[in-house]
């Protein structure tokens, strides 16, 4: 990550309050929304070029079986953003 991890971090922080709501309220246009436009978005900006790649072919790929697979890949895109945060906050303490 090349930019400053503040407003990465807290662009994040509401990024993820977003999708885990969304999630919990089965709110499958909102999820596909955030995945495709802000998820993506971002991703970009954070360097985080792999999570902007499988959040645009949570979308774009084949149509999902069931809405429980979207919602089984949603849970994944979750916890991968789970796992920038914990990067990015690391980055953050270690400046």
């Amino acid at each position: 990550m090349t930019h400053s991890t503040a407003p990465l971090q807290l662009g994040l922080e509401d990024l993820l309050g977003e999708m885990v709501h969304a999630r919990r309220n089965g709110d499958m246009g909102r999820l596909a929304l955030l995945a495709y436009c802000e998820v993506r978005r971002w991703a970009r900006q954070a360097g985080e070029n792999g999570l902007a790649d499988r959040s645009t072919e949570l979308i774009t790929r084949n149509p999902h079986a069931s809405r429980d697979q979207f919602m089984e890949q949603i849970d994944v895109l979750i916890n991968e953003l789970e796992e920038a945060h914990t990067r990015v906050v690391s980055q953050q303490m270690s400046m």
